[in-house]
């Protein structure tokens, strides 16, 4: 077989496995029913955590799911089972939930397990392809997954049935974080590094606050408020007026506007009056973007609800790109 032909029929294989999946996917959401809404259930009214477990690829999906869960607000660990056999049970207590992954059912590592879950009325959720099966008998809750070949073409690779199950431990977790109303700022608490971090940041979490921030008045010679711009190192300086309220910015523009006889001014005839800022509460990604509309580098910080309009903070380009925001 020459390249090309290889490059084809390769390419015929991965559309064909994807599609096979897919259609395990659209005949997965077909098929959920009451065993989908009691596990929920059954997962709000626990007081402890949810205890994903499964072994082989099964293990491997409730590693995700379990790391899923936590991650929007779910309190839930992974137990191995063929450790909980060697003492891990004692990882999983009353007020726990366990949900047991199996596309068969009859994987014999989960019997020390599910035994475990029977002895102390810890509520067990199933999710297998046999309703028949020990564990979905033994459940409390059955998930029952879809009887659909495997998209290997041989029957026995995992394949459609651990996407199916990573898809309903998604949709298990995003349930239960809809549910509470679990926000992006609550993702950030889990989520505090990285790129993803980054992104949920505040500004209030960047911005330098009132002991850094380059104020005058609208009296201030531009003498000392070529001080004030120097000193501060950002480029710019706030004006005040009389209540405090932030009534303009002296940026480099307004001094190269008012070159000739800049001395005699002062900062309220040289400022560029209501100028651009941005809330505490608003997303760094927000003043980046704004920042890079308007072509500044700086953002005053203003709160709102402050009816003055007392500037609060300074949020510079820079301190945006350090913190990975982009």
């Amino acid at each position: 077989m020459t390249d090309p032909e290889q490059r084809t029929k390769d390419l015929e294989i991965a559309r064909q496995v994807i599609a096979d999946e897919a259609a395990g996917l659209a005949a997965l959401a077909r098929g959920l029913d009451d065993g989908f809404t009691s596990a929920i259930s059954a997962i709000r009214a626990a007081t402890g955590r949810v205890i994903v477990s499964g072994m082989g690829k099964s293990g491997h999906i409730a590693r995700k799911i379990a790391a899923t869960l936590a991650s929007t607000g779910t309190p839930a660990s992974f137990v191995h089972p063929a450790e909980a056999s060697h003492g891990d049970l004692g990882m999983i207590s009353r007020g726990d939930v366990v949900l047991v992954l199996s596309n068969s059912g009859e994987t014999p590592e989960l019997a020390d397990l599910v035994a475990h879950t029977r002895r102390f009325g810890i509520p067990l959720i199933g999710v297998a392809a046999r309703p028949q099966s020990t564990l979905m008998t033994q459940a409390d809750i059955a998930i029952v997954l879809p009887a659909l070949p495997e998209a290997c073409g041989i029957g026995v690779v995992p394949t459609t049935s651990t996407t199916m199950t990573l898809a309903l431990g998604d949709a298990i977790a995003i349930a239960l974080m809809r549910g509470r109303g679990f926000t992006a700022a609550d993702f950030r608490a889990f989520h505090p590094g990285g790129k993803l971090g980054a992104r949920l940041a505040r500004v209030r979490d960047l911005m330098h606050g009132a002991t850094e921030l380059p104020l005058v008045t609208l009296d201030t010679p531009m003498s000392e408020t070529l001080l004030a711009i120097t000193g501060a190192g950002f480029g710019v300086v706030g004006v005040t007026g009389a209540d405090g309220g932030l009534a303009g910015i002296v940026t480099d523009g307004d001094l190269r506007r008012h070159m000739s006889g800049l001395l005699d001014h002062r900062a309220g005839e040289v400022m560029t009056p209501a100028p651009r800022t941005i809330r505490p509460d608003a997303l760094a990604a927000e003043a980046l973007a704004q920042m890079n509309e308007r072509k500044i580098t700086c953002l005053f910080v203003v709160d709102d609800e402050d009816a003055a309009g007392r500037p609060l903070g300074i949020l510079h380009i820079h301190d945006c790109l350090r913190a990975g925001v982009a």
